[in-house]
């Protein structure tokens, strides 16, 4: 029988509706909150060195948070984001990646772009915007980005990476296919992963990225981070179904649902994920469920929508700490090491602060001096003008005017 329609013949003679949780979508936890291995649980295949880079990222992250959320609010710089709560979510997650599949994030996955080699003083010339800065100071901090570490630079509307992702895991997969037969002549080389906040699956973009994925066959893996709030709308007010999980399967896309404190759960599910993304073609999806433990951002106070009782529950559940005590029952790190580590990060954090916010702004002129190979008139219009108001009024523009040629 012919189905032009695409959907299961399934015919019934009863007057049935299907509830909107009828799908069980279970979630992958693998580690106790002790860092124990859990009953009936399979620790993914991970060789020490990897493990250990895992936790050093997610430690330097934490650091690195707790002292720019300090600087913040001292009025060294304008603006942060923690990665708080989510630190096994992101950078597990990018560790079962090869490192030139491409990472396509939203604004709270900075120990990706960490776990790839992206230095300290890197993260404070973007921080500062100075002239070292990879962005010329043309972006907020946190937007962070490089070429070199397969890592597109971050956009602050929700979602526009979603349709992106689809795009450029697609064009990934084109290298491979027979223009002729449309087949695949050999293995896909790439994926392309791509985060986002629960609150950004609300948006069109989610939907259309999805959607052309699963009709295409990108191998793209889009990666929910459901951390319970969108700002300060709790996911309650956000949506009715199953999580997001849900709307994967319904557009058709193998999904998995894990626990985002659990370092190794989210390894295992990541790994597993893009092994189906190359070996099919096609995207995959997983909700990582962790608590987002700070602020949404330093413009955010949550006492404004969530308890302190609430707040200290989660704690409990740290993912740098219970893949610390896994690892320490592995015999791979030695916890008076570990401590005189985290006070040379702390130093070697400050240090860096110091020099970078000593350093100058970017000049001017780089606002354009890259658009085009030659600045087009409408630009070079717009660039005269703006220098010739700046000199005008110097004492409004401090930073700026001194340097103007």
């Amino acid at each position: 029988m012919t189905n032009p329609n695409n959907i299961s013949l399934n015919i019934s003679h009863a007057l049935e509706f299907i509830d909107g949780h009828a799908l069980n979508i279970p979630t992958l936890k693998i580690l106790s909150d002790q860092g124990d291995v859990l009953d009936g649980a399979t620790a993914p295949d991970i060789d020490k060195e990897t493990a250990l880079r895992i936790y050093s990222t997610m430690r330097f992250i934490r650091l690195l948070d707790e002292r720019m959320q300090g600087a913040q609010r001292q009025g060294r710089i304008s603006f942060y984001m923690q990665c708080l709560g989510e630190e096994a979510a992101v950078t597990a997650s990018a560790a079962a990646l090869k490192e030139d599949d491409m990472i396509m994030a939203q604004y709270r996955e900075q120990a990706a772009i960490h776990y790839r080699g992206f230095s300290l003083e890197q993260f404070m010339n973007q921080l500062f915007s100075n002239e070292k800065d990879l962005g010329k100071g043309r972006q907020m901090p946190v937007h962070y980005g490089s070429k070199e570490l397969h890592y597109l630079t971050i956009s602050s509307p929700l979602g526009t990476q979603i349709p992106q992702a689809t795009g450029y895991a697609y064009g990934q997969k084109l290298k491979h296919i027979d223009k002729e037969t449309g087949e695949l002549t050999s293995k896909i080389d790439n994926v392309t992963i791509c985060y986002f906040g629960e609150g950004a699956a609300s948006e069109g973009d989610f939907h259309a990225g999805l959607n052309m994925a699963a009709v295409h066959g990108s191998p793209v893996i889009f990666y929910a981070r459901n951390n319970g709030y969108a700002i300060s709308t709790p996911a309650d007010e956000q949506f009715k179904g199953d999580g997001i999980a849900a709307r994967g399967v319904g557009y058709g896309i193998k999904t998995i649902r894990v626990d985002g404190a659990d370092a190794l759960a989210v390894y295992a599910a990541t790994q597993a994920a893009r092994k189906i993304a190359v070996e099919n073609g096609e995207p995959v999806m997983i909700e990582s469920i962790a608590y987002r433990l700070g602020a949404h951002s330093t413009s955010d106070d949550p006492s404004g929508y969530r308890t302190k009782d609430e707040e200290a529950e989660f704690k409990n559940s740290c993912p740098v700490n219970r893949f610390k005590q896994w690892l320490l029952k592995q015999g791979w790190l030695d916890e008076a090491q570990d401590d005189a580590e985290k006070e040379k990060i702390r130093e070697d954090i400050l240090a860096a602060l110091k020099v970078a916010e000593k350093v100058q702004k970017p000049a001017l002129e780089d606002l354009v001096s890259d658009v085009y190979d030659t600045p087009i008139p409408s630009l070079q219009k717009q660039y005269d003008e703006l220098k010739a108001h700046i000199k005008a009024y110097p004492d409004a523009y401090p930073v700026t005017a001194g340097r103007i040629k």
